[in-house]
């Protein structure tokens, strides 16, 4: 039997659940997931690899109006991406009305030359009904629809069947132990990040990032992180360390749980909270975050 392999995009408005799929197609969590929309700001690849075949899949921001640097490069990061693919999965919250960028992003995908499917997510939170009703307004697209939960897995193993149908012959890119393409520092970054995500008030995620100053292995194979959380108002910093510091040691004791278990060592990590002023709209501090070149 050929050998196939290709590059699958999942796109679609912020938190219908991208990451979460992703993580569960390749069996581990390599891209960071939070209730908070726009979550993943970088296009993240997760590998799954079988006997026959090997899937690179392009997790990427979700699809929204830019309204400062950060957002533009999170938007050029999800139109890059999809040059190239094979296969394009367009994935809808099923929770929620289809609205006006959802047809968008339907119409623009469906009428590629790149196979596509619209994928119904979030199918455990609502009932048989509302299912049909998606599947009845959305037929009137030239593309496969299929209902899955990511959370809980229904669903799935039909879409990669689907997708491993529209998958050219080609080689391995990746050898067949590797389930993600970024280095360490990144992955320390992206996980400190969510533990603030999930952790900060409503207003603050969107104006935080994370710099690693200093990622090192020691000779007994421990590791210890030296990191910055920026924010961009002195307000910001004050809830971000939190009274006597209890904020910002939860989310580094969260941090570091989550990467001793991927890393699997021990990890030390000593967070630091600096305020750069409006720094989503600039180019020095977008580049020191690892955003743009």
């Amino acid at each position: 039997m050929a050998y196939k392999s290709g590059f699958c995009v999942l796109c679609g408005r912020p938190n219908v659940g991208k990451s979460t799929l992703m993580n569960h197609f390749v069996g581990q969590k390599v891209a960071i997931v939070s209730p908070k929309a726009q979550t993943t700001r970088n296009c993240i690849r997760g590998i799954l690899t079988g006997d026959d075949y090997q899937i690179v899949f392009l997790d990427t921001p979700g699809i929204h109006k830019p309204k400062c640097k950060l957002n533009e490069f999170m938007v050029k990061e999800q139109k890059e991406a999809a040059i190239g693919a094979d296969f394009t999965c367009v994935m809808l919250d099923i929770t929620q009305p289809i609205g006006s960028t959802d047809e968008h992003i339907i119409e623009e995908y469906a009428s590629s030359d790149i196979p596509c499917a619209i994928v119904l997510n979030k199918i455990d939170l609502v009932q048989k009904e509302t299912v049909i009703s998606y599947l009845t307004r959305l037929a009137k697209y030239d593309c496969m629809i299929i209902p899955v939960s990511a959370q809980t897995g229904e669903g799935a193993e039909e879409l990669l069947s689907v997708i491993k149908q529209h998958l050219p012959e080609g080689p391995q890119y990746f050898p067949e132990d590797m389930v993600c393409d970024f280095p360490e520092r990144f992955l320390a970054a992206e996980v400190i990040r969510e533990k603030a995500l999930l952790n900060l008030n409503e207003e603050i995620p969107h104006g935080i990032g994370v710099n690693i100053n200093q990622m090192q292995e020691q000779a007994n194979g421990n590791i210890r992180i030296s990191a910055d959380i920026i924010c961009e108002r002195d307000s910001h910093k004050g809830i971000i360390i939190g009274k006597k510091g209890a904020m910002i040691k939860t989310i580094g004791t969260l941090a570091r749980q989550e990467l001793e278990a991927l890393l699997e060592t021990k990890v030390y990590i000593e967070l630091f909270v600096k305020v750069r002023d409006n720094w989503r709209n600039s180019n020095t501090a977008l580049k020191d975050l690892g955003y743009t070149e």
